[in-house]
């Protein structure tokens, strides 16, 4: 009993050093007071049965105390008030974490080597700013997180670290066991809770921003409801006539214009390419779309039983929904068939700045594909009629 050691003490006047190690003391806690010889500075009770209830009874003018082996967990707080402790070894005891210095003001080295403590406090030498020298290793340490904060602290304590790195490794995760601690690095980002939040929903506003301007400056969602409508346009032909996929051509070219042009198209275009002998048959909405079928569905069918599509290019094509829409599918047909069908006629000059955002593939058609210009000379009007014909020029079944 540690009890009955330290009554065996109290009226040695002389003694400074005891060892008491290698025995069975215990000491349970007990409404008795511990009375130690004033004059003890230095205690071994290493290797005995003492737990965390020792820190009730130690004398008080010790200046060397050795602790080690024993069943020792935590040191409580406001239970030791060792004022005059310089060296403390609690090596080999079952302390999960470091213990502060809130009762050894004074203490100089300390020992936990050999411990259950997986991520020790970082703010270590804050607590006991008088530890010159600190023995942590051979601890099982948990690299992780919340361990990058007492690696850092190694390299600001000045080599306080006894042992530092050879027994400082990493035990847990079983990926990193053996890593020295010198060697485990994550980053700021994956170890910070709120630069992480903070990254993640940057992130998503800029992604949100992206889409935000990709819908507004190039309409994608019109284009994706267009393609939409023309995949169930094709799905609805399939499932109706299965066997008639090969589509067969009816037309020489349909006719893409606005309403505000269609006095052109009616007095113009449509009787200068269909008298004569080259007798060409255009495709003009008002009198082949099909009564009862959707104008999506009309415009689809018609560009695709067209050998070309000419689109009558306009300040007032630009504006009207429908020639948007006869564009996009035309430009589809373009592109799915690999064919050269589209044949643009420049009615009147259109500015830059009159076309919209989401015109883009009529700019990117413009910029690289060769329009005919209607003419405003009379004398070069057979020109122009002539290479339209040669354009839109097949034999059709």
């Amino acid at each position: 009993s540690l009890l009955k050691v330290s009554f065996m003490t109290s009226r040695m006047k002389s003694l400074k050093y005891l060892d008491m190690s290698n025995n069975l003391l215990h000491h349970d806690g007990a409404d008795v007071q511990c009375q130690w010889a004033a004059s003890l500075t230095e205690l071994d009770l290493s290797f005995n049965q003492l737990a965390d209830a020792v820190f009730e009874c130690l004398p008080v003018n010790i200046k060397k105390l050795d602790l080690q082996n024993n069943q020792i967990s935590s040191i409580p707080k406001g239970m030791a008030d060792l004022k005059s402790l310089e060296e403390l070894n609690l090596a080999s005891n079952r302390l999960a974490d470091l213990p502060g210095c809130s009762g050894f003001t004074w203490l100089q080295f300390l020992n936990t080597e050999m411990n259950s403590i997986l991520t020790p406090s970082a703010d270590f030498f804050q607590s006991c700013p008088r530890v010159r020298e600190l023995q942590a290793g051979h601890n099982p340490f948990k690299c992780s997180c919340e361990l990058q904060d007492f690696i850092r602290l190694e390299r600001q304590s000045g080599g306080k670290l006894f042992g530092w790195p050879s027994a400082y490794v990493c035990e847990y995760p079983e990926g990193l066991r053996g890593t020295e601690l010198k060697d485990f690095h994550l980053s700021e980002l994956a170890c910070n809770t709120t630069l992480l939040l903070v990254t993640a929903l940057l992130l998503t506003l800029v992604l949100v921003a992206v889409v935000a301007f990709l819908c507004i400056y190039l309409d994608v969602p019109w284009y994706v409801r267009m393609t939409w409508q023309w995949t169930q346009t094709k799905r609805r032909a399939w499932h109706n006539h299965p066997r008639e996929q090969e589509t067969v051509l009816q037309f020489h070219a349909f006719i893409s214009y606005s309403e505000r042009d269609a006095l052109w198209v009616k007095n113009e275009l449509i009787p200068n390419l269909e008298r004569g002998e080259s007798h060409v048959q255009l495709c003009q909405h008002e009198r082949n779309f099909i009564p009862g079928k959707s104008i999506v569905e009309n415009i689809i069918n018609c560009i695709e039983k067209s050998y070309k599509s000419i689109f009558v290019l306009s300040p007032n094509f630009v504006q009207s929904e429908w020639c948007h829409y006869e564009l996009y599918f035309a430009h589809h047909k373009l592109f799915s068939e690999n064919s050269n069908s589209l044949i643009l006629i420049l009615l009147e000059p259109i500015p830059p700045y009159v076309i919209p955002a989401r015109y883009h593939k009529l700019k990117a058609l413009m910029a690289k594909r060769t329009y005919l210009e209607w003419p405003k000379e009379r004398s070069k009007h057979a020109l122009f009629w002539a290479n339209l014909r040669a354009a839109v020029n097949i034999n059709l079944p």
